[in-house]
C-alpha cells in the first residue's frame, strides 16, 4: 500500500532541491557539455580540497544548479554495471520553449538521445560525457496531470513529439543559454532492495509515495509528480557504487524552516540512521547504499 499524508509524517510540501554534485573525469569537458548543450553557465570554479570544482547556474546571482567535481582516472558510469548509485539527475526547464531550444542545442550537437511524453512532464533523456544520466523536462500544467494513479497508468508513457519541439525552436533566434528557472526536478536511484529504501526515504526520511510499481517508486512533497525515484533495475542486491567510479556525490533538499530540518533529522535517527551535522540548520546523511544528501533550510527563507 503506498504511504499517504494521513498515515506518517511527511516532508512539508514547499520542499524544493538544491544542486547535484556529480563527479566527473575531465573538467574542461563536462563543463564544455553542460555549457554548450545544457546552457548553463560557469558561476565559479577553482579548488575545494582535493578536487577543481565548477559551480553552474543560468548566470550572475543566481543559484547552483549542477557542480561538477573532477576526479581524473574515474571510470565511467555504464548501464553494464550492477551498481546502486545515480540513475539520472533531472534538470527542469521553465518553459516548452526552453526545453525546445536545449533540443535544438542537443540536435547540433549530434548527441545520441531518447525521449518521452509522460503524463506529467516532456522528457529528453541522454547522458553527459562521463555517462551520468541527465533528465531534461518541462513540466506540463499541473491542472492537466491526471488526478489519480489509475488515471497515470491508464495515460501511461508516450512518445515524446521531438519534431514538434525543433520546429518550435527553430521558429526562434538560437538560444545559447538556459534561461532563468532551470532547476533540479527530481533525482532518481538505482538502490539494491526496494524495502530498506522504502523506509530510508518514505518510512524515515519523510517523502510521500505517488507511484509504487514493485521495483521501483516515486515520491515526492507536495504532490508533486516526484522529487526523487529509486528502482533495482539493476538486479536486488546491487552493492553501492565503486569510489573509483564517477556519479552523484551528493543531491540537497531544501526545506522551508529550522523545524523542518530538526523533524527530518530526529525522524532518521529515531530510526537508527547516522547523520552528520553540516552548520547551522543542516545535516548530511547517506542511504543505505552510501548515497550522499544533504538537507537544510532552504537558503530563499532568509
Amino acid at each position: 500500500m503506498p504511504y499517504t499524508r494521513e498515515s506518517r509524517a511527511l516532508l512539508p510540501d514547499a520542499l524544493r532541491l538544491g544542486p547535484v554534485r556529480l563527479a566527473v573525469a575531465d573538467l574542461d569537458r563536462a563543463v564544455d557539455f553542460y555549457t554548450r548543450v545544457i546552457g548553463l553557465q560557469v558561476a565559479a570554479r577553482g579548488r575545494e580540497g582535493a578536487h577543481e570544482v565548477s559551480h553552474l547556474n543560468t548566470g550572475a546571482g543566481r543559484e547552483d544548479v549542477v557542480v561538477l567535481q573532477q576526479e581524473p582516472g574515474a571510470r565511467p558510469a555504464g548501464k553494464h554495471l550492477a551498481n546502486a548509485g545515480l540513475y539520472h539527475v533531472a534538470l527542469n526547464y521553465p518553459s516548452r520553449l526552453e526545453l525546445a531550444h536545449t533540443a535544438r542545442r542537443i540536435a547540433e550537437a549530434g548527441r545520441p538521445v531518447g525521449g518521452s511524453h509522460h503524463a506529467t512532464h516532456e522528457a529528453i533523456y541522454l547522458s553527459d560525457p562521463d555517462g551520468n544520466g541527465l533528465e531534461l523536462a518541462w513540466d506540463t500544467p499541473r491542472e492537466q496531470w491526471p488526478t489519480t494513479l489509475a488515471k497515470l497508468m491508464e495515460v501511461g508513457m508516450q512518445p515524446l513529439d521531438a519534431e514538434g519541439l525543433l520546429t518550435l525552436a527553430v521558429a526562434e533566434p538560437p538560444a545559447p543559454h538556459a534561461a532563468p528557472g532551470l532547476r533540479v526536478g527530481h533525482v532518481h536511484l538505482h538502490v539494491g532492495d526496494m524495502p530498506r529504501a522504502r523506509t530510508f526515504y518514505l518510512d524515515l526520511l519523510g517523502f510521500e509515495s505517488q507511484v509504487d510499481f514493485g521495483n521501483g517508486a516515486l515520491a515526492s512533497a507536495g504532490s508533486y509528480h516526484h522529487h526523487l525515484g529509486f528502482n533495482t533495475w539493476r538486479g536486488e542486491g546491487a552493492p553501492p557504487r565503486p569510489a573509483d567510479h564517477v556519479g552523484l556525490r551528493e543531491w540537497r533538499i531544501y526545506l522551508p524552516a529550522a523545524a523542518d530540518v530538526d523533524a527530518a533529522r530526529a525522524r532518521l535517527q529515531a530510526g537508527g540512521v547516522h547523520v552528520t551535522p553540516a552548520g547551522p540548520d543542516a545535516f548530511t546523511v547517506a542511504d543505505p547504499w552510501g548515497i550522499p544528501l544533504r538537507v537544510s533550510v532552504d537558503p530563499r527563507a532568509s
